[in-house]
């Protein structure tokens, strides 16, 4: 492999154009030959013994080029980018410039790299810290939650439900008769009153009997991500089975020696207070944290590729899907309840992942610019953690990983230099 050109070009790409030798080229020709003879029937040859001069001057010297640049192509690819120094953030742009003829094989690549940055004034960034103040509401939610937690759920199979009861139902939904895809189930449990599905819909099952046919009827939103029900008109046949309803145990102090270790209502009231002071602080530090690092990477000034906003925006979505599929609903599912579409919500997550990207350059370039590195005692320390969380042998945590040291670094180096800026930041 040899880099015959390495020229920036603007939006952060690179051009090169990378050379592979003739002799190794012929050799991946050859394989491809050995892999792809095995399945042609060529006249005048038993099948897969064709010689390749023979195909070749039957079909065109390339009819062996696909795979054999499949061969070659991603580890010069891999070897160019190490030589060049460069970080990719994206898929190459690959065209060939020259192959075959007994000259090798030479492509180009345009090469989308992370930005040059410009780092701002990072050492004086000024932002505001509010510390939350507990009211009495907010204890009184907190146990309002500890007594839903332990309230028994009673199944009624009688009466109809009321908008916060939670029915089971089985439903199956059509568009002018005709039934469509994802409009059907049987034992679903749906709070009414949550929002989750359809606009209208819900409303329509409050102070219904049980165990009956009820029409519900609803418009698809006009935005809708399945173009074929968008702003169409749908017809639910459910049937709700019965009516899931809590039963709230008494306010008092018995209530209290049963969630907490305290023998009064009082008490206990007391030490929720103590416990959200203390989490309204700890909330306020992560917000300031927050704040000061988006207002440190306002600052910066790079050429940020679209890719990087999009890979950034990709891992929402990963996250977003594998989420709601942990909780038993596709994410198609999730779009259709929602009336939403990829599409929209891509674009609803773009000033998130362009405030990320500009996060993590400023976060990457501080590091570098004061020299933050992981020690042998931080990695030691994390590793140490890990075993303490994974109830581990810390030497069985560092075997584990061991491959993805590069990573634990990294993460080591990012958050010290978080901590490096936030010190450095002052509250308005």
């Amino acid at each position: 492999m040899k880099v015959l050109k390495n020229e920036p070009r603007e939006g952060s790409k690179v051009y090169a154009e990378i050379e592979i030798d003739n002799e190794t080229f012929e050799k991946a020709v050859e394989r491809s030959h050995r892999k792809n003879v095995k399945s042609m029937t060529i006249p005048g040859f038993r099948k897969g013994h064709a010689p390749r001069h023979f195909i070749e001057k039957m079909y065109g010297e390339g009819i062996f080029y696909d795979d054999a640049i499949n061969f070659v192509l991603p580890d010069a690819y891999d070897e160019a980018v190490k030589e060049m120094q460069l970080e990719p953030v994206a898929q190459p742009e690959i065209d060939i410039v020259k192959i075959g003829n007994g000259e090798g094989f030479v492509f180009s690549a345009v090469i989308t790299v992370k930005p040059e940055v410009k780092l701002g004034d990072y050492k004086n960034v000024k932002v505001e810290k509010n510390v939350k103040e507990v009211t009495d509401e907010d204890v009184d939610r907190e146990v309002a939650t500890a007594r839903e937690n332990c309230a028994r759920v009673i199944s009624v199979e009688e009466g109809t439900p009321e908008n916060g009861d939670t029915v089971v139902l089985d439903y199956s939904g059509s568009v002018d008769g005709v039934a469509f895809e994802g409009g059907t189930s049987e034992g679903y449990s749906l709070e009414l009153g949550s929002g989750s599905f359809i606009p209208g819909f819900e409303e329509q099952l409050v102070g219904k009997p049980l165990n009956e046919e009820v029409l519900v009827n609803v418009t698809f939103p006009e935005e809708y991500h399945a173009p074929e029900l968008a702003g169409k008109e749908a017809v639910f046949k459910c049937v709700m089975h019965f009516i899931e309803k809590k039963e709230l145990p008494e306010l008092d102090d018995e209530f209290a020696k049963d969630v907490s270790e305290f023998d009064t209502l009082d008490e206990y009231k007391s030490d929720i207070a103590a416990k959200l002071k203390e989490k309204y602080e700890k909330e306020a530090q992560s917000e300031f944290e927050n704040a000061v690092i988006e207002k440190a990477a306002e600052q910066i000034e790079a050429d940020i590729p679209e890719a990087m906003i999009e890979n950034r925006i990709d891992s929402y979505i990963d996250d977003m899907k594998y989420r709601i599929e942990s909780q038993g609903l596709s994410f198609e599912q999730y779009l259709q309840f929602t009336g939403s579409d990829e599409a929209a919500m891509r674009e609803s997550l773009r000033p998130q992942a362009e405030k990320g990207v500009r996060a993590a350059l400023l976060i990457e370039n501080v590091a570098k610019a004061e020299n933050v590195e992981a020690t042998e005692e931080d990695i030691d320390e994390e590793i140490g953690k890990l075993a303490e969380a994974y109830s581990m042998e810390a030497d069985k945590v560092r075997e584990i990983v061991s491959s993805n040291m590069e990573q634990v670094k990294s993460d080591i180096v990012s958050r010290k230099t978080v901590k490096l800026i936030v010190g450095f930041a002052s509250e308005e």
